[in-house]
């Protein structure tokens, strides 16, 4: 297992890591307070959720503005389950098959290997994620959840 250990991937003038002292929060909360999934979410629940998760950020590290540019977040045990969310690439960096690498790259990660499940939902994205093997639930009944969407508020 190689938790504790920084993964990182480099093509092209840019970086996937999962060094958490990388992540730049302000980037990762702008967009995570104003996506259709976390609107309004509150910055000390992202700082929390980060803390708590295996995060990558997606960073161009050379042309006019090197920086933070995505981001994908995956909850898991590294041994049975995994949940992927949060995945996003900025707007003005799209359309030149990042969120693809991103994906790739988070999959590659050692710790995701040999999971029993490896679950996401999206609202649109069905057609890149299915590109990696995910699929519908053959049985959506057997899914079951406690949706509570103002439940963002931070604990002390």
């Amino acid at each position: 297992m190689t938790e504790g250990v920084n993964y990182a991937v480099r093509r092209d003038g840019f970086l996937i890591s999962s060094d958490p002292a990388l992540l730049d929060l302000d980037v990762v909360h702008g967009f995570l307070s104003t996506c259709y999934w976390s609107p309004g979410i509150p910055r000390a629940t992202i700082e929390r959720a980060l803390a708590h998760s295996l995060s990558f950020g997606l960073y161009e590290t050379s042309g006019a503005t090197p920086g933070q540019i995505g981001f994908a977040r995956v909850i898991t045990d590294r041994a049975t389950f995994a949940y992927l969310c949060d995945v996003f690439v900025l707007d003005a960096a799209r359309g030149r098959g990042l969120g693809t690498w991103l994906i790739e790259s988070v999959l590659a990660h050692p710790d995701l290997h040999g999971l029993r499940r490896f679950c996401l939902l999206t609202r649109d994205a069905h057609t890149l994620y299915a590109r990696f093997g995910f699929k519908p639930m053959p049985d959506p009944s057997r899914y079951m959840e406690v949706w509570n969407p103002n439940a963002s508020i931070p604990r002390d």
